[in-house]
């Protein structure tokens, strides 16, 4: 089915103690809430995203929520002064929300931004600069510090605290039992990500198909957490590495996507067959791994007889699923290791809008992928993570995909032509990738080239260089 504007499917409402929300009783709801992402271009909005690990002490362990040291929640409690107002669960404060942005807690502690829906990539990095400064004098005051990377370099799981959020306890237990990096991926990666608009279901396939196809090049791109970083030998991007082996069920490349057919409603129907984690009643969330949204949607759901869900139930469960480009409303760009966030943050809302937000160069863009088959996209899914721009694909590397899609970035926001006072247009926050494009080497090849000598002779030395630079 094809829709050029966003449905308007009436909703019954049920009460309950905290607000009236919409009883989702048949499918074309659901696809109804993702065909309501639909906007003019003009409309068009970009909102970044960005993880950071917070440590504590001159030694650098993984900060605490609340331990004898000054950690996460005091750094929540502190930035209460720049006005961003707490959220509380359990009576634990686990976010923070200002306007339309908000900082929230991944399970090991890691600080994410998810910034405002913004009009250019100049806006992102003012929005990032802004975030950095308040940060870095909360942090300086408590005795912490923050580090942009894709995987956490010092510490294993077990030295890594758990965040007291209940959703973290229910997928806690569940993860293991899917994939053997699953816990990794939830206390010790860190990621960048991008969220862009779309105007219509046509607009969105296109989209998704492009941003699929290009996101193994995004992650050499932005490679930024090696395996190894006494030497280097190692991957390039171990938390793309990670996700392989997380939970096949809900990560991957969805090549669904490509087939003929796809739109809101065959993305719905792909969500509904992920097996759910909980169901929020109440203030609490119900554990519900393993069970099915269909049967939720049926009012058959085990743990909740005869109840059919609210759309709260259905936005909870579409951000369950991790593959690397998601549907919401908007479209999530997922493929980045977290960096340097003051010049890569811009950098990766301005690749993706060079290219996804121009129609010549999405154009140009969907031209050269629509011929890659299913087994190609594979291979450069799973030789990215090792390899970098050294992988091979056709008759070439990864580092000439690059450098074509930098290409087409910069032509598109040449003609997006979106100045900031200084009269440069986004182009200018592609320099970083450039420059690693041209060179071949990737970040995290620059990472282990620049401190694997202090690694050897002293860990907490490389860290304080490192977290030195995450805020420089």
């Amino acid at each position: 089915m094809i829709i050029n504007a966003p449905l308007a499917i009436p909703m019954p409402t049920v009460s309950s103690d905290e607000t009236e929300q919409p009883v989702i009783e048949n499918k074309a709801q659901l696809v109804g809430y993702l065909a309501d992402g639909c906007k003019s271009p003009e409309l068009f909005r970009l909102g970044a995203e960005q993880e950071m690990f917070v440590f504590s002490g001159e030694d650098y362990q993984p900060a605490d929520y609340d331990g004898a040291k000054p950690g996460i929640k005091a750094m929540l409690e502190r930035l209460v002064d720049f006005g961003w107002n707490p959220v509380f669960e359990s009576g634990h404060s686990i976010a923070l929300h200002r306007g339309a942005s908000s900082i929230t807690l991944e399970p090991g502690g890691q600080f994410e931004l998810s910034g405002a829906p913004l009009k250019n990539a100049h806006q992102v990095w003012r929005e990032t600069q802004c975030y950095h400064r308040e940060l870095a004098s909360v942090a300086d005051e408590l005795g912490l510090s923050f580090l942009a990377i894709g995987h956490q370099p010092k510490h294993s799981r077990e030295q890594i605290p758990w965040m007291p959020k209940q959703r973290y306890e229910i997928m806690r237990s569940r993860m293991p039992q899917r994939g053997s990096l699953g816990l990794d991926m939830m206390q010790r990666t860190c990621s960048m990500q991008v969220n862009v608009d779309f105007s219509s279901e046509y607009d969105m396939v296109k989209k998704f198909r492009v941003a699929l196809a290009l996101q193994p090049v995004t992650t050499a791109l932005f490679a930024n957490s090696p395996s190894d970083m006494s030497g280097g030998n190692g991957y390039k991007s171990y938390r793309s590495k990670i996700w392989e082996d997380t939970d096949p069920d809900r990560c991957g490349s969805l090549p669904f996507v490509f087939e003929s057919g796809m739109g809101f409603e065959r993305y719905m129907d792909y969500a509904l067959d992920v097996p759910m984690y909980f169901v929020h009643r109440e203030g609490r969330y119900i554990d519900a791994t393993g069970l099915s949204f269909r049967d939720f949607l049926d009012g058959r759901l085990s743990i909740l007889p005869g109840q059919r869900p609210l759309l709260t139930d259905w936005v909870d469960h579409l951000s369950t699923i991790f593959p690397q480009v998601r549907l919401k409303q908007y479209l999530e760009m997922r493929g980045a290791d977290a960096g340097d966030a003051t010049s890569r943050v811009p950098a990766l809302t301005a690749l993706w809008a060079g290219i996804l937000y121009d129609r010549e160069s999405l154009s140009a863009a969907w031209h050269r992928i629509s011929g890659w088959t299913l087994s190609e996209r594979r291979s450069l899914e799973s030789g990215v993570a090792k390899h970098g721009f050294g992988t091979p694909f056709r008759n070439s590397t990864v580092q000439e995909l690059a450098l074509w899609m930098l290409d087409l970035a910069r032509k598109g926001l040449e003609r997006r032509n979106i100045r900031n006072h200084e009269g440069e247009d986004e182009s200018r926050y592609l320099l970083p990738l450039q420059k690693a494009a041209e060179t071949g080497q990737t970040f995290a090849e620059e990472l282990v080239r620049k401190h694997s000598g202090l690694w050897r002779e002293n860990i907490d030395t490389a860290l304080a260089a490192m977290c030195m630079e995450t805020f420089s």
